[in-house]
């Protein structure tokens, strides 16, 4: 009777991946959880940004859930990405859609649109401020009345600019993302329609934007989020005036922490914009539902 041998059980190779990940999870750390963690600790001092830091319990956050200026600059924030949501998403869906045909000069258009995203939000408020310049601006020097206007010295015509400068910066992004998303519908879909005499109108709203349900989702969440990070170009444009008319809560932050030294509120402000854009983002999540990203792999 021959013995039958028993041979250990093999061991499974160890996967690499949570060792490749260490590095991006070691940075998430250093840069995003531990600033965080620092911003929420200075929001319960007293602190002028120079001399010793002050525990002072809910001091600042009595004084930034108080003030009057705190609702303002919500509305405000709130309302620059509800327009530029508004003046973005549609403009964006129509060239992603476009640049998606197969014409070459397509290409070319597409690579002009993306120049916007090559400037930085600094460039772009300078040279917007020197076009918009009543007495020496681009009206002033085409001699177009039109174009001679106070843009940035009244409320709604400042706000309309700092909507449109944030859109002209930010569609080529979203026209890229909705590029992608067009580009992996099923050619079959669209040969299915023609066939059944649908035009190109019919074929957009039929299958096109319900095609783009998530990635709709995830442009908006994009725009949403980033939308309460607006600082540096409202802060050229318009330093949140006139009358603080474009002074959202990023810009208010800056100026109580920098401008009138009080880290304590300017840390609570910072809080708040976390938590708004952690309460939005997870909304949005929501709507797209729980199949968000199965839906995703499937059209990939």
């Amino acid at each position: 009777m021959s013995s039958l041998t028993s041979h250990p059980p093999r061991r499974k190779p160890r996967s690499i991946l949570p060792w490749l990940a260490m590095p991006a999870l070691v940075m998430f750390l250093c840069f995003a959880v531990a600033p965080l963690i620092g911003v929420f600790v200075l929001s319960f001092t007293t602190w002028d940004g120079i001399g010793a830091i002050h525990p002072s319990g809910l001091r600042s956050w009595r004084t930034i859930l108080t003030s009057p200026g705190l609702p303002h600059a919500l509305w405000v924030t709130f309302l620059v990405m509800v327009v530029s949501w508004a003046v973005q998403t549609p403009l964006s869906i129509l060239l992603g859609t476009f640049m998606a045909g197969r014409q070459r000069y397509r290409a070319v258009l597409g690579v002009v649109y993306f120049v916007p995203l090559l400037l930085s939000s600094a460039a772009i408020a300078i040279a917007y401020k020197a076009l918009l310049d009543p007495n020496f601006g681009l009206g002033a020097g085409l001699k177009i009345d039109a174009l001679v206007k106070d843009w940035l010295g009244r409320p709604w015509l400042a706000f309309g600019v700092v909507v449109f400068v944030v859109s002209w910066q930010f569609i080529p992004l979203h026209s890229l993302i909705y590029q992608g998303g067009v580009q992996q519908i099923p050619k079959s879909m669209y040969e299915a329609a023609q066939l059944d005499g649908a035009g190109r109108i019919r074929q957009f709203f039929s299958i096109t934007l319900p095609q783009l349900k998530y990635t709709i989702i995830t442009s908006s969440t994009l725009m949403v989020v980033g939308s309460l990070t607006f600082f540096d170009l409202i802060f050229i444009l318009t330093e949140g005036g006139p009358a603080d008319a474009t002074r959202v809560l990023a810009l208010d932050m800056y100026k109580r922490g920098w401008q009138a030294s009080q880290m304590g509120p300017a840390s609570a402000i910072a809080v708040v914009l976390v938590l708004v854009g952690l309460a939005l983002a997870l909304l949005l999540r929501r709507l797209a539902g729980p199949d968000a990203g199965a839906s995703q792999l499937e059209g990939a």
